[in-house]
């Protein structure tokens, strides 16, 4: 099966490069699609740095949901891996580890977990594995979710609600010594922590309201 990466990346010039440096290590990938949400800094010229990524270049910020479903309509690969942009530490074996138990059969979704990385970030995956942002899965089950391309950064939860309604089984794998930069690092403490929180909001109203069903 074809394996597509999707980034969805909103002013992440600083982490992006690493990130495509590691993807182009590793053989199963056969696409590599970096989708800029409207970002204001160098995130675009940085990917477009990096020979055979694509890049979508989005005018206006829309949301993490909706730059998914803008690089899923790049690729008609038959697995999907959706990384964050904002990776410290990312490995091939980690991208290995994603992708085993989907190609492999095991199961149709695999999410992946912080594990020895950082404590604040390895504890927020710990209470709530199911918001993590890195996973791969079969594109025919992203497919049939309704509302991702609104979801924003609820998109994890829609994924979590739609396999919890319909009894599909998900693998948790963990990540060893992966972190991601903190909102307060990028921002600063009150812009971050104010970003953090309408984020949460997001996914609290998402949680809420999503009516999930078969298309």
């Amino acid at each position: 099966m074809e394996v597509a990466a999707i980034i969805p990346a909103y002013n992440e010039a600083r982490t992006i490069g690493p990130i495509l440096a590691v993807l182009q290590k590793c053989p199963r990938i056969k696409q590599v699609i970096v989708v800029s949400d409207g970002s204001t800094d160098a995130t675009v010229k940085v990917a477009r740095t990096f020979k055979g990524v694509e890049v979508v270049d989005l005018p206006s910020n829309i949301g993490k949901g909706g730059a998914i479903m803008a690089g899923l309509n790049r690729t008609r690969a038959e697995v999907l891996l959706f990384l964050d942009a904002d990776l410290i530490g990312l490995n091939p074996a980690h991208v290995n580890r994603l992708l085993d138990p989907v190609l492999g059969l095991k199961a149709p979704m695999a999410v992946g977990v912080f594990e020895r990385g950082r404590v604040a970030t390895d504890l927020a995956q710990k209470m709530a594995p199911f918001l993590s942002g890195q996973r791969a899965l079969q594109r025919s089950l992203l497919e049939k979710v309704a509302g991702l391309d609104l979801s924003r950064f609820g998109m994890e939860v829609v994924l979590h609600r739609y396999m919890e309604d319909h009894g599909i089984p998900t693998v948790t794998v963990e990540l060893p010594d992966l972190s991601h930069v903190l909102k307060e690092e990028k921002l600063g403490i009150w812009k971050g922590l104010l970003a953090r929180l309408q984020m949460y909001w997001e996914i609290i109203k998402y949680a809420a309201k999503v009516s999930l069903h078969f298309r």
